[in-house]
Parts: C-alpha cells; structure tokens; sequence
C-alpha cells in the first residue's frame, strides 16, 4: 500500500512542475537561511563549554559606584585570588591572567608582533581544558619569567626546532623568558586568546597588597556542590577587612561612611559559560555579544519558515480546482479520505526532501560569506556527529508535514458529486484562507524591511555622528613604553617629517579608555568622585582638534600645569561644580608618609565622546604627562594629503628608537569604528536574511498569482472584449494583493514599532523613530507584491480574447 501511494505521489508532482519547483527553491532557501541561523546561535552558545570544569568555574566581577558613576567590570585586585583561596573554605583554587595585547617578540634577530599575550598564575592548564602538548601542568608558569607558547606560535618562531628551554626577549622586558612548555591552540570558542602565555610571577604586582589598584582577571575553582551565592555572601567580609583600610588610606573615611555616602563596591561570580553573553560588564578579554542578536536571529530563522510554509499552504490550495476531479475519481473508485491524506502528505515529505538536498547544496556553497562577514568558522560537520544527518531528515520532514497537513485535510475533503458534477469547490473557504496567509506573509515581510532600515540608520547614526573629538587621519602607535624617557625626542623627530601636523603622547586615547579612578575634591570631604583619567601631554588638545568650553589647556609657559588637571562639561555638571576653577582634586600619595597634593582644574574642554555610543560620556580628567610615565600610546595627526611615504618615515624613526622593533599602530577612524563592528555584522546579516525572506515571499505570490490568473482567463477575455483596457485588467487583479499589502501593514508596524523601539534602548544616543521608515517598508512590500504579480496579470491580459475565450 505504502509503495503505491508513493507512486501515486511521484505522478502528481510530475504532472505539477510549477508547483513543485516554487516549493521546492521557497522551502530550500528558507531552509538554508534557519540552519546557517541555527548554526551561528549554536556556536555563540558553545563558547567555554569545552571546559571540563565549566561548572565549577567562575570568574570575579566588581561593581562599584562612586559619585553616581556605576562601573562593573572584570578588573580586580591582585591579592583578591589569594585571600579567597585562604579565607573561602568553598574556594579549591585561584587563577590571576592579566592581557598585554598586541607584544613584540624577539628571538635572535626575528622579531613577532604576537595580538594576544598574557600573563597567568601556574594553575592555568588546571583551570581550562586546554591540552598541554609538552611540559607539567604544575610546573611550566611557577617561576618568573617562564613562558609557554601555543603550538602554532611555537612553529611560526621555532620551525621545527624544539623551543622548549629555548629564551625568548618578551615586551620592554631586560629579562629573556624561558620556554617551558607547548599547549595546543586555544579553541575559537574561548571567551579569551593567548598566542603565548607568560608566568604571572614575572608582574611587579604578584605578590602586593594594594586592593584597590584593580587591573586583573580573577578566577576561582569551586568545589564540587558548592552554592555560588554562599561565595557572594562572603564578599562583605572581605572587603571590610582588606577594602576598608585601604580606603580610609586614600580617602580618609570607613568603609561604612563610604558605602553610607550612596557608593559601593563590590564582588560577585560569574559563571564561566555566562560570559560570552553577557555585554553588561566591561570585558578584558574578547567583547561579550548581545544575546539578544540570538533572539532576533531566532526570531527571523522562525519567520522565514513560516513564509516558506505558507508559500505551501498557499500553492496547495489555490491548485483545489485543478485536483478536485482527480479526488472526485480516486473516491468514486474507492479510496478513503485517509488514504487521500496519506497520498498528500507523501508528496509534502517527497518535496522537503527534496528541498532538503538542495539546502545542503545552498547551506554549504553560502557557508564561506558567513564565516567571512562574521570572521567565524561555521561548518555543518555532517559526519562528525551520528544525529547530523538523521536531525536534518526529521526536521525537514517535520516541516513539511506542518505545511502540507491543512492542504492534505482540505483536499481530501472534496465531495466527488460537486467536483464530477464540474461545480467549483473550495474556492470561497480556499480564497480566505489564501488571502490570510498572504497578509501574514508580507506583515512578517515589512517587519524584516521596516527593522532592517532601522537598524542601519542607528548604525550609520553612530559611524557618522560628531564625536566631539577629529578621528581622521590620526595615526596611533602602541606601545610608547618602548621608547623610554626618549619619548619627546621621538616626537621632535616625528614633527620634522612632512606631512605631519602634530604629535601628542598620552596615557589613554578615545576608544581604548584603561583608567577610572576615584577622587577627593578639597571642601567636600563626604563626597567621593570617579573620572576617566587621562594622562596627555602639552600637544593632547591640538592633536585630536578637542575644543575648550573655558579657561586653557596644558601650557608650557606654566610650570605647575604639570601639578593641575583638565576636566570635560560633563564632569563640571555631574559633580555640580560651580565655579570650577576654584575645584582643588586631592591626589592620594602613593606612600602615607608623603604628605597629600592639590590638582586645580585650570580647563574644561567640550564633551567629547571617549567610549562607544551605547553610553553615556562619562566625568572625563586629564592629567599631566611627564617623561617618568612612559606607558600608553603617541598619536599623531597627519595632513589630509599625507600618503604612504610619511607613513614609511615614522616607521623608520621608530625602529631608529626602539632598536628595529616593528612598529604597531593603527588609524584612529578604523579603531574607533570597531566598537560598532556587532551591530554592523548583524546588520549586514539581516539585509540578506531579510531580502532572501522578501524573495521566498515572491516565490509564492508569484505562484499563487499564475494560478489566479488562470482561473480568471476566460474573465479576462470577456471583460477585454467589451473593452476593458490593459490597465484595467492589471487594476482587476493588483486590487486584491494592495488590500491584502495595506491589511499586512496596518498589523506589522505596531509590532515593528515595539521591537525597533525596545532595541534601541541599548543605546544612549540613538536615532528617533520617523513616519518615513515605516512608509518606507509599505512602499518597498507593495512595489515587490505589484512587480512580482504583474509579469504574470499583464501576459494573460494581453493573450488574444479568443483564445483567452476557449481557455477552460
């Protein structure tokens, strides 16, 4: 029986090639878009999982506030990691990492620029799941300045030679590491990288006590069983007891009078499979992603099967008038209506399996622009797992069953006295039905038009907007700590070569803020106040074209400038600083036995933006930068004009003064853009999932529109001979698809409205929602339902009335 249905199917689908091909590319296409949608939720859900100990790992997260700035971030104390391993009986053991970035690696006379080196306690290989290839896990990152490198770095430096016990010269370090051991490279799905990693020993910090210079990753091992939230509740402890004299030290109050000032500071866990997903906290390591991209993506995977389905549902039942006789026939001749509705559902798996190969085709040939765009790799590793291939078949069965079910129940339905008798069945129920999913098609069409528009007009609002600050044409170079105290020679040099305007040497520069600190203000002793900080020398304000609200910038004509600071508006305004230039900050001494120091604000510059626009400017201090505090970045403004031979001389000056050292560096307009580098790739992600989706749509009304027009052909012709024009022939049929397209907009944006609007909650500055996005989506769903229907309306219309006359 099962063999003779199958037959039965296999000849009504030939005898249905329209049909059959608009299904099969509409399903296939929906089908490939979900699995690469699918594939890339599973891979940003991997992330860490890898991890043996995944649920016994967390890492140390402080929050703290202080004069109305809230920051949490993953920077913490040194000492944190010890005393919670010696104090926390819940605490198996510690782990401190703490990322250099980009560093330079010597080795004879090869020098490496290495992106990601990292310094970490001896229990790294304990903590992660990260095979070590040569080595004792216990041993290799005990000592100061022991390394170890990945296999690949090992290769890229050593050849074939074994590097173990080999020396390497790492950083501005005088002292040459040793290689004690080889690890494999670390998976993709780390929420960290580390091309090589060296012993945390060799840090200056290791062993201090200072628990509120907070610039360390902090890791802790639990034991098996053990409540986090027990953890979390011992915090207070431990920070009253370490915390506490730490801050009378510096700001001269308890902790309690601190906290009771409206301030905190705190810590908490966070799970190690959290931290991919979670962007509320400041990262050290790699950029958390928005889990809510996963949602939308879902969402659009979910919608865009839902339109392949109805294309389905739709071509199904506009084709009731063509197979009602063959029902008619078959149940005259005996065949049940559950027989029919096998027969029906036979042919909706026959055509998603059929789908289901070319999706494999579409998936795989679509595969290398995803990993490109998103600069991942995705593979569907048919054969790595046992259920790839079973899970494929059953989930395109599945959905094929859901969308041929409603067709297979409608037609089998038919009574064979109306469809022999040759009266029309169906078509009344059949067309309401039809004109429901269409408006549902192109209502999910317009949300994916209208939510794609906006989506790019915050990201172009954000690429475009005045940051308060010129980003162009400034050239920044990394690492300044590598050219010593011969920072301002350097800088003599640079300013002599052509093409440069000027040149500017400072601690931090827009986009890569590493410092907030907390302060005192001379006369306001129970107020606290946290500022970004910034250490610029006397070229600073020139340099990046910052404009001054009031009073001046640092000058060389007045020596205590190097005593005095420079603040933005917001902080004048956030601190209620009415006449700022009598502000005295207090600036703790480094040793108690030195007395305390004034730093009088002598300029406030315009806002400008420091940090990504997702939020708000933030008190802004910069200080100045002497020769001793030699670390951070030299930027340096070029002349618009400026092209690849000033470039070529600032590097020969640099490796003149950092011993052929390569130089790092990067453009300002380009670094600074990658702070938007998610929402641009999720953005170019739904432009294509959402034109594939319009197109699938397309499909469909194509479809269903050449069965309209067919069962509407001798219509035509009569009404084209009684002289109804082109025109009003095309009106005849358009009319109904408008009136669906106007329904279908009038459900859409209020939906769409909510989304957009919720979204952009993620941003302080964001675009306002216009009237024109929204009659832009209308415009673009109705142009492609009228282009898609009009091909098809305006060939029947202009066939030959007599043979439109004798079309039955």
């Amino acid at each position: 029986m099962l063999t003779k249905l199958f037959n039965y199917s296999i000849r009504a689908l030939k005898k249905q090639k329209t049909y059959v091909l608009i299904n099969i590319l509409g399903l296939a296409i929906g089908l490939a878009c979900s699995l690469i949608i699918i594939l890339f939720i599973n891979y940003e859900l991997s992330f860490d999982q890898f991890n043996v100990n995944k649920d016994r790992l967390y890492r140390v997260i402080l929050n703290g506030k202080i004069g109305g700035q809230e920051v949490t971030v993953t920077s913490t104390a040194s000492p944190i990691g010890p005393a919670m391993h010696d104090e926390f009986p819940e605490v198996e053991n510690f782990l401190r990492m703490n990322s250099w970035g980009e560093t330079i690696i010597r080795h004879n006379d090869d020098r490496f620029i290495e992106d990601f080196f990292m310094e970490a306690d001896s229990s790294f290989f304990e903590f992660f799941s990260i095979p070590l290839l040569q080595g004792n896990i216990k041993t290799v990152l005990n000592e100061p300045h022991t390394a170890v490198l990945s296999e690949s770095t090992a290769n890229k430096i050593f050849g074939e030679v074994n590097p173990v016990n080999q020396l390497l010269s790492i950083g501005n370090d005088t002292t040459y590491y040793k290689i004690t051991g080889i690890y494999a490279d670390i998976p993709e799905t780390s929420h960290f990288k580390a091309n090589a990693i060296g012993s945390f020993m060799t840090n200056r910090r290791a062993n201090d006590n200072q628990w509120l210079a907070n610039s360390f990753s902090t890791y802790v091992l639990l034991y098996p069983n053990t409540d986090p939230g027990t953890v979390d509740d011992r915090f207070a402890s431990l920070i009253e007891k370490h915390v506490g004299p730490e801050i009378v030290r510096f700001i001269g109050i308890s902790i309690q009078e601190f906290l009771a000032q409206g301030n905190k500071y705190n810590y908490f866990l966070q799970k190690l499979t959290d931290i991919h997903l979670d962007p509320s906290i400041e990262q050290d390591f790699k950029p958390a992603n928005d889990p809510k991209y996963l949602w939308i993506f879902g969402s659009i995977a979910v919608l865009i099967i839902i339109i392949a389905s109805i294309n389905f549902m739709n071509l199904s039942t506009a084709q009731a008038g063509k197979r009602a006789k063959e029902v008619g026939i078959k149940k005259v001749s005996g065949s049940t209506r559950g027989l029919l509705i096998a027969q029906f559902l036979i042919e909706t798996i026959i055509l998603s399996l059929l789908a289901l190969l070319l999706t494999i085709f579409i998936t795989q040939m679509s595969l290398p622009y995803f990993n490109k765009l998103l600069g991942i790799h995705l593979s569907m590793g048919y054969f790595s797992n046992w259920f790839t291939i079973p899970a494929l078949i059953i989930g395109a069965t599945i959905i094929g069953l859901i969308a041929g079910s409603y067709p297979a129940f409608y037609l089998s339905a038919f009574n064979p006295y109306m469809v022999l008798k040759g009266m029309r069945v169906g078509n009344r129920k059949g067309f309401k039905l039809r004109s429901v999913l269409v408006v549902l098609q192109f209502s999910i069409s317009i949300i994916l038009i209208v939510g794609t528009l906006i989506m790019f007009r915050q990201i172009n609002f954000m690429l475009n907007k005045d940051l308060g600050f010129d980003k162009e044409h400034v050239l920044v170079l990394r690492e300044a700590s590598t050219l010593g105290k011969k920072v301002n020679s350097f800088k003599d040099e640079i300013n002599q070569i052509p093409g440069v305007l000027s040149v500017a040497a400072s601690t931090a520069v827009p986009g890569h803020n590493n410092n907030n600190n907390g302060y005192m203000v001379k006369g306001r002793p129970e107020d606290s106040f946290l500022l970004q900080t910034n250490w610029v020398d006397y070229d600073y304000l020139e340099t990046y074209g910052l404009e001054l609200a009031s009073g001046r910038f640092f000058d060389k004509k007045f020596a205590t400038d190097k005593e005095a600071c420079v603040v933005n508006e917001n902080a004048v305004h956030h601190y209620s600083f009415d006449d700022p230039f009598s502000v005295r900050f207090l600036n703790p001494p480094d040793d108690e036995n030195e007395e305390m120091k004034y730093m009088p604000i002598i300029g406030v510059v315009h806002d400008f933006h420091f940090e990504s626009l997702k939020s708000d400017i933030a008190p802004h201090i910069m200080r100045f930068k002497n020769e001793d505090n030699n670390w951070g970045y030299i930027s340096i403004k070029l002349s618009p004009n400026a092209g690849s031979e000033t470039i070529e001389a600032i590097e020969r000056t640099w490796e003149s003064f950092a011993n052929n050292d390569p130089m790092q560096y990067f453009f300002m307009d380009k670094d600074f853009d990658r702070l938007y580098k998610e929402e641009q790739q999720n953005g170019q992600l739904a432009i294509v999932f959402s034109i594939l989706a319009i197109f699938i749509a397309s499909l469909g009304l194509y479809g269903l529109t050449s069965f309209t027009v067919q069962q509407r052909t001798k219509e035509i012709g009569v009404r084209k001979t009684f002289g109804a024009s082109l025109n009003n022939l095309w009106f005849l049929v358009s009319k109904e698809i408008m009136i669906l397209v106007l329904i279908s907009t009038a459900i859409a944006w209020p939906l769409i409205y909510w989304v957009a609007d919720n979204w952009l909650q993620n941003y302080h500055y964001r675009i306002h929602l216009r009237v024109i996005d929204f009659l832009t989506g209308f415009i673009i769903a109705l142009i492609i339902a009228l282009a898609t229907t009009s091909y098809r309306t305006i060939k029947t219309a202009l066939v030959n009335p007599s043979e439109s006359l004798r079309y039955e």
